[in-house]
């Protein structure tokens, strides 16, 4: 047992079953006469409904982690270098990805058996706002262990229309013209970074819908499969039946068939007696 592996293992259960299973772990650990470890799981705290979520969110969809952690260093640098405006338009796109995050949240707890309401909801987009704003709270819900929501005031500083964000000073030493177009450089790379972080979860959602759209087709075409295999049962059942039917029906047929065959016998020798009775009456009579 190492603490790493135990911790993921917590936090990869539903909320319900995370008590019983710590002390699971830490029996073992004991039992292993390791307690120091056993002290370690001990502290492991249960995560409430939003942070198990959200631990969720990082571990069903992977792929979606690291991009939207380069959208957050894009984000928090571009909130030292760009104006108002175009602030303005990544916060509105910043928004945007964190509802679809936050969706897909929800989807996932309803799949997993814990359908989660509004509430709930809120408190993982916070979550995830504090993550885009945020590298100690990136890092935190990277690692997929949180036993709480992120606070949901760790975020970007709102921008007024037609505010510019002040710039920090250039050092002293530096040239005003190369701190300018190291700025810019900054700039570009972070506007670049960004973009390329949200074309790349733009690509993995499309991927994620047409997956869930290729599974539903799957699914009805079993439950299509598995009408006519129920059909198809019920029509086998049916043959089945009849089929003894008529073998009961043979075999009563044919037992009719030699009892008859037995009677028919039986009168054809009275029959003959019956005749040579006859014949000898007659001869007698001559």
């Amino acid at each position: 047992m190492d603490y790493d592996s135990v911790a993921d293992e917590l936090y990869a259960l539903r909320p319900e079953e995370f008590t019983a299973a710590r002390a699971s772990a830490m029996a073992s650990a004991r039992t292993a006469g390791d307690r120091e470890l056993a002290a370690r799981i001990g502290a492991l705290r249960k995560p409430s409904l939003a942070a198990w979520v959200s631990n969720l969110l990082v571990r069903s969809s992977p792929g979606e982690v690291e991009p939207l952690l380069r959208l957050g260093e894009g984000l928090r640098q571009a909130h030292q270098d760009l104006d108002g405006a175009q602030l303005r338009e990544l916060s509105r796109r910043q928004h945007a990805l964190i509802r679809a995050l936050s969706l897909q949240a929800r989807q996932l707890a309803k799949e997993a058996g814990h359908p989660i309401g509004e509430g709930v909801q809120r408190e993982v987009e916070n979550t995830l706002h504090a993550v885009l704003a945020d590298p100690e709270a990136a890092r935190a819900w990277a690692g997929g262990r949180l036993t709480k929501p992120l606070d949901a005031a760790v975020g970007f500083p709102a921008v007024a229309e037609g505010a510019r964000p002040q710039r920090p000073a250039p050092a002293p030493s530096r040239p005003g013209g190369k701190a300018s177009e190291q700025q810019r450089r900054r700039l570009d790379r972070a506007r670049k970074e960004a973009e390329a972080a949200e074309r790349e979860l733009r690509g993995l959602r499309d991927e994620a819908a047409a997956a869930d759209r290729a599974a539903g087709e799957a699914k009805r075409q079993v439950d299509a499969l598995q009408r006519q295999v129920e059909g198809l049962t019920g029509e086998l059942e049916r043959i089945r039946s009849e089929h003894q039917q008529a073998r009961f029906a043979e075999r009563t047929a044919r037992e009719r068939a030699r009892m008859a065959g037995r009677r028919v016998r039986e009168a054809g020798r009275k029959a003959a007696t019956a005749a040579d009775r006859l014949e000898r009456l007659t001869s007698s009579d001559a």
